[in-house]
């Protein structure tokens, strides 16, 4: 696909320019691994995925481009940023980096006045960043008018919304890559704390970069221990999560966050340890913007002790001192386990992650992994796209349907994926197309999401269980590699953690079913299937090899998910293949 976003003319700032730029305009005196890299790539118009840590400088990769793109031909960059409050905080960094005017924001905390205000802004070329919700690229207008601007680069912030695999799901921000279409295809940076391998492809899938610069850095965090704890009663663990906050609080003296499964556990657990004198707010969707809002503000300012909260807490939050994390329920998977503690110790000195783990807790995962589309209602949507003959206006689908649009979003992006149904200029389904097929191939894409996702529930199940050092199975499920146990979690002061990282919990062979002899890898076995590499299966498909330790071999099928194998019963059986031409 080839760009058509306007090519930085001569004279474009190299890279002692753009150093000086991040020193002088960003405070940056010294850049980190692979922000020199992204910056550069995204000044020659190339698209780049960042992949780093909170607090490890995502945001400097595009900034200081867009500050010298913007001096020299005056045209903004569009931020995408899914939390009016992360916009606001970002828009605050900048005014104090640059000066008030250098960044404004489009959204519902603003008047109508104020937007449009912003809007002339950046029209005239005063304002060199623009921030929107994605919600807002979901209206026509936004981006008829964005189109006029010829925008110099298109960023994605919390690039992990857009990934249907993602553990921050949301269905606006699968609009995007059309968006970007219709914008002219802007060089583009995607910007992410944490995605695995399939959930990186799907970004880039979903808005249809080009020749990517991916960049992932910062994976280990060595300064976090990681510790579970494992229950049998659910009243025990209540009250060790309790009782764990309450001391943390004291000993490690600084804030913390609790994360549970469901909102009217984060009440009780925040009304507990305000009863125990602690300074502890609740935080989930369910309570109102100003709300969530006010918690957000007495957080960072270190006017809380502990917030619990729900996943919905803490996305692009960059406070250094948490101290620690703790999670009273499992969470979905190890992409949203990471994230969660990867809150805690940015200021690099020490903190804890917790896991409370009750097995009976996994049946909740479970269910909510479960994906039964609605079969009636995609028929319902399709034959009315049937019987138009042609592009529908959003806005008539709506009012046809009677459904609100964000349900509407939701079972539209269904029927994109199946490839039958485009929205650009109207939803239309392809000609010839034949509706009852086409919601059988939404039920099967449906089918193997629910499959993907319930293989992400027992790789959490895996981590939680495993004797072995957790921070080898951790990284092991990115996809790196971490030589020798870490010594900074509980199975390594305990003494009994080996090199075993993803061995331990989910052993299948290749004919799916029986467990596969283990042993040590022979550097055969490696050759033959080493990290990271393509492999096809005879009943799964294709996959990547994610690790590959102690005789296992633990791959993510694109169809299945996770499957930890016996590598010589693989080998012996000849069921799984490596595919040497295709890219690792």
């Amino acid at each position: 696909m080839s760009q058509a976003s306007p090519r930085p003319a001569r004279g474009a700032p190299d890279d002692d320019a753009l150093r000086a730029l991040a020193a002088t305009a960003f405070g940056l005196p010294g850049l980190r691994d692979g922000q020199l890299e992204g910056m550069v790539a995204l000044i020659a118009g190339r698209d780049v995925l960042a992949v780093m840590p909170t607090g490890y400088g995502k945001s400097a990769i595009y900034q200081v481009p867009a500050l010298a793109l913007h001096r020299q031909i005056r045209r903004p960059t569009v931020v995408v940023s899914p939390l009016i409050s992360l916009q606001e905080d970002q828009l605050d960094g900048l005014a104090e980096a640059l000066g008030p005017g250098h960044a404004v924001a489009v959204n519902s905390s603003h008047s109508a006045a104020e937007q449009e205000r912003a809007w002339q802004a950046v029209e005239r070329g005063d304002t060199a960043f623009l921030f929107l919700a994605p919600e807002q690229l979901a209206k026509t207008g936004t981006v008829e008018r964005l189109a006029a601007l010829n925008i110099a680069l298109f960023v994605v912030d919390e690039a992990h919304c857009v990934s249907a695999w993602g553990h921050d799901f949301r269905p606006d921000y699968l609009g995007l890559g059309e968006v970007r279409e219709r914008l002219g295809n802007p060089t583009t940076a995607a910007l992410t704390a944490t995605a695995a391998p399939p959930v990186r492809e799907e970004i880039l899938d979903r808005l249809r970069m080009t020749d990517p610069l991916v960049l992932v850095r910062g994976f280990d965090r060595p300064n976090i221990s990681l510790d579970v704890i494992r229950h049998h009663e659910d009243k025990e663990k209540r009250r060790a999560v309790l009782r764990q906050a309450a001391t943390l609080v004291h000993d490690l003296h600084g804030p913390g966050l609790v994360y549970a499964a469901k909102r009217k556990d984060t009440e009780k657990y925040a009304a507990k340890l305000v009863q125990k004198g602690l300074r502890a707010a609740a935080y989930h969707a369910g309570r109102s913007a100003a709300e969530r809002d006010e918690v957000h503000r007495l957080f960072l300012a270190g006017d809380l002790d502990v917030v619990v909260a729900t996943t919905t807490f803490g996305m692009g939050i960059d406070k250094p001192d948490v101290r620690f994390v703790l999670h009273a329920d499992i969470p979905e998977s190890l992409d949203s386990y990471y994230q969660q503690i990867g809150r805690a110790g940015r200021d690099g000195l020490p903190a804890e992650a917790v896991l409370h783990y009750r097995s009976e807790d996994l049946g909740l995962r479970r269910y909510f992994a479960t994906h039964r589309p609605d079969t009636d209602v995609l028929l319902a949507v399709l034959s009315l796209l049937y019987d138009a003959g042609g592009p529908v206006p959003h806005g008539v689908l709506a009012a046809a349907t009677g459904f609100r649009p964000r349900r509407l979003t939701g079972l539209l992006h269904e029927l994109q994926d199946t490839g039958a149904v485009t929205t650009a200029g109207g939803v239309c389904l392809e000609p010839g197309a034949d509706p009852a097929q086409v919601v059988d191939r939404a039920a099967t894409l449906a089918a193997a999401r629910e499959r993907v996702d319930k293989s992400r529930i027992a790789m959490m199940r895996g981590y939680a269980e495993t004797h072995h050092c957790r921070r080898q199975f951790l990284l092991g499920y990115f996809g790196e590699e971490l030589a020798a146990p870490c010594g900074n979690c509980d199975n390594c002061s305990g003494g009994g953690a080996g090199s075993d990282g993803l061995a331990g919990s989910v052993v299948q062979d290749a004919h799916a079913g029986a467990t596969g002899a283990s042993g040590a890898s022979s550097s055969a076995e490696t050759e033959v299937f080493p990290l990271n590499s393509a492999v096809e299966h005879a009943l799964w498909g294709p996959g990547l090899v994610m690790r590959h330790d102690n005789g296992l071999i633990t791959v993510l099928f694109e169809r299945e998910g996770y499957k930890t194998l016996s590598q010589r019963a693989v080998l012996a059986s000849g069921l799984l293949r490596p595919l040497p031409d295709a890219p690792a």
